[in-house]
């Protein structure tokens, strides 16, 4: 297997972290089990990564209820369709993927956004399925305008997604770092989990928040009108993260022209 599989048994449930490699930035996509379905978060990027995935959660012989996608960025649902599972999202990420139109990969292919289209159907609150508890929250600010969070309090389980980052440097390219701080000082706040499940990077804990708390400080301090300015210096700062490329990617829109 290329990518990494971490099973988090919760008793009546079960969530299987699919990690990707580095080459497709860590992005993870967690696959919640409950007694009779599957419900994915997350489609990941490139199909490669996606068909593994897939097929990891087909050999778990439950089928796939719904795949949840999180937010408007293409790492996280340009192979959703590769799943063969119901696309959902909150109204504001299907508007968003709508948007941001066909997505061209880095391999050059092309991914046309009405494959990929989720159908807007999900709504902030709670849902029990098969007897487990989810919540549904919309955040707002951060690495994408608009995120949605998923809680399994009963299970003391936060499925942060983007909202998160374990071990990888952070993308800015909505230029956003304030809204990052609120979304993670709000977070920080909740009471009773004791696992994060992040976009990109392993399952954590809440300490993750006091170490993402840093990053964002140092961004803020850094983050000046120089994007190789700015990588040199925030990767001397943590040389043990990894995804330095997503650093590039986020200078492209920060700084046009820069070289990296």
């Amino acid at each position: 297997m290329n990518g990494t599989v971490t099973v988090l048994d919760k008793g009546e449930v079960r969530i299987h972290s699919y990690m990707a490699p580095e080459k497709s930035v860590n992005v993870t996509s967690q696959i919640i089990e409950t007694p009779e379905r599957l419900i994915v978060v997350d489609g990941q990027f490139l199909a490669p990564f996606a068909d593994e995935a897939a097929e990891y959660a087909r050999s778990l012989g439950k089928p796939i209820d719904r795949l949840v996608i999180t937010h408007g960025h293409p790492d996280h649902y340009a192979a959703a369709a590769r799943w063969g599972a119901p696309l959902v999202s909150l109204p504001e990420v299907r508007d968003a993927i709508l948007a941001r139109g066909d997505v061209h990969l880095p391999t050059g292919g092309l991914v046309p956004v009405a494959d990929v289209t989720p159908d807007g159907s999900v709504r902030v609150g709670e849902e029990v399925v098969d007897g487990v508890l989810l919540t549904f929250e919309h955040v707002v600010g951060g690495e994408a305008h608009d995120q949605l969070l998923i809680a399994l309090p009963d299970h003391g389980v936060l499925i942060a997604q983007d909202l998160v980052y374990h071990d990888v440097h952070l993308y800015f390219g909505e230029r956003d770092i304030d809204g990052w701080q609120r979304a993670v000082s709000l977070l920080a706040q909740a009471e009773g989990y004791d696992t994060v499940l992040a976009g990109h990077g392993l399952p954590t804990t809440p300490a993750v928040f006091g170490e993402l708390e840093r990053y964002l400080a140092d961004a803020a301090e850094l983050l000046g009108d120089d994007g190789a300015a700015y990588k040199a210096a925030i990767t001397k700062r943590y040389p043990e993260y990894g995804g330095q490329f997503v650093i590039d990617i986020a200078n492209r829109s920060l700084f046009p022209g820069a070289a990296g």
